[in-house]
């Protein structure tokens, strides 16, 4: 009976997210050209523009679901993550300059190429005037909350990066302190925030179920008033990112080169079955067992520099995704025809590096931390969706760059000696010969 009622009341969940979005991609795109293609009649106009209003609820939902989220994110990460001290603060200084360098990367082949550029759109109403001029004494002042609550009504991305920072560094030290007393009380606070962030992620599965309903009414209004000229811009972004994505496994690349003991192609042949289960699966934390058996088995790095990269790092490290993003919230201002100065992309890596720590390990959680992207510097996040039509495939490559990111954190950790157990089972083997 049970098995029956799954079978006939949860059948769509067995059809995967992608295919239900190309699904309602090629149903919005025919509905789009129904109603005008580009070139709509006037009456059709109030039907258009309320095509767009499941898109509009799904993003509001999930601009709501960021706050929490992030907050809640980097909080339990800090209480649960199991970081030693010496190594810790290496790892934390190699997850934050590999993040850095991926955004910046992103950002270069963004105003280089201009993907955006290739098909632009009219923008909303009000949006440019959401994109203002700041500048840094601003941004400072505006980073410190004048209440704890504040940032949590207003959405402030930054305030709340600084509170959830704070609390997070603060209430690791009192466990760490407790831990050494013998006490325990540490563990009811940890269970808390566990089960909220638990309930917050169930609650995002739910809104990521009707993506495919936003999908299709934002795509078929800008079929319908624009024609397929945006969609051209999809492609060009397409190949920037690829593009980006290439430009910092190189960097990756040329950092195992020279920090390490490993051998580059020894570290791409040897990581090669992690990056096909990132690529396949669209998820770092169900490859994280492969990748920590890779690193030992086929690379040959110690146990606690694999253990430290690929299951301690990969909680705060999400390079492609932080790579995407700000390449996202560029391509956006660039289609609506919109600057961003240098500023705003200051604020963009800032966001993007610290969104990216909330973002690790949970589904689809981009599109959260997207919406808090977007919000820190005026862009329409409506417009996400739009970005979802080729999210699936992008989604998969920069996967598979998260992953190769903690495997050069891990070769990075184990330094330029190898372990005395590659060294001795080599001299073995020599002695037999």
């Amino acid at each position: 009976m049970i098995e029956a009622e799954g079978k006939t009341s949860h059948w769509w969940q067995r059809i995967p997210l992608y295919l239900q979005i190309a699904i309602a991609l090629i149903l919005a795109v025919s509905v789009g050209i129904l109603l005008g293609g580009g070139n709509p009649a006037a009456g059709n106009i109030a039907l258009i523009n309320n095509l767009a209003i499941p898109c509009d609820l799904v993003l509001k939902i999930l601009r709501a679901l960021a706050t929490p989220l992030i907050l809640l994110a980097v909080v339990h990460t800090f209480l649960t993550a199991n970081i030693p001290g010496t190594a810790g603060r290496r790892l934390f200084i190699l997850l934050l300059t590999n993040t850095t360098v991926a955004i910046l990367i992103g950002l270069l082949v963004a105003n280089i190429l201009q993907p955006g550029k290739w098909g632009q759109i009219r923008a909303p109403e009000g949006s440019a005037e959401n994109i203002k001029n700041l500048d840094p004494w601003a941004l400072l002042q505006n980073m410190v909350p004048s209440s704890v609550v504040e940032p949590l009504v207003n959405n402030n991305v930054l305030q709340i990066i600084v509170i959830a920072l704070s609390f997070g560094i603060v209430l690791r030290a009192l466990k760490k302190e407790q831990v050494a007393s013998n006490k325990i009380n540490y563990e009811a606070l940890e269970w808390v925030i566990g089960t909220l962030f638990d309930a917050v992620v169930r609650i995002l599965e739910w809104v990521i179920a009707l993506v495919p309903l936003a999908v299709f009414g934002i795509v078929a209004k800008t079929v319908a008033l624009e024609g397929f000229t945006p969609f051209k811009s999809l492609g060009a972004l397409i190949i920037a990112v690829l593009v980006a994505l290439f430009l910092q496994a190189c960097y990756y690349l040329l950092r195992v080169k020279i920090g390490s003991w490993v051998n580059p192609l020894q570290f791409l042949i040897g990581g090669f079955d992690a990056f096909m289960t990132a690529f396949s699966t669209s998820s770092s934390t169900v490859t994280m067992p492969i990748t920590f058996r890779v690193l030992q088995e086929k690379i040959g790095l110690r146990e606690s520099s694999a253990s430290l990269g690929a299951l301690v790092g990969s909680n705060f490290n999400n390079d492609g995704t932080a790579l995407y993003e700000a390449m996202a919230a560029l391509f956006i201002a660039q289609v609506l025809n919109r600057n961003l100065d240098l500023l705003q992309q200051l604020i963009v890596v800032l966001t993007s590096v610290f969104a990216s720590v909330g973002a690790a390990g949970i589904p689809n959680a981009g599109l959260v931390t997207m919406t808090l992207v977007f919000s820190s510097v005026g862009l329409p996040t409506q417009y996400i969706a739009l970005l979802i039509t080729v999210d699936w495939f992008l989604d998969r490559c920069r996967t598979a760059i998260n992953v190769m990111g903690d495997m050069t954190v891990s070769a990075l950790l184990d330094g330029k000696q190898k372990k005395p157990d590659v060294e001795i089972i080599g001299s073995k083997s020599d002695q037999l010969e």
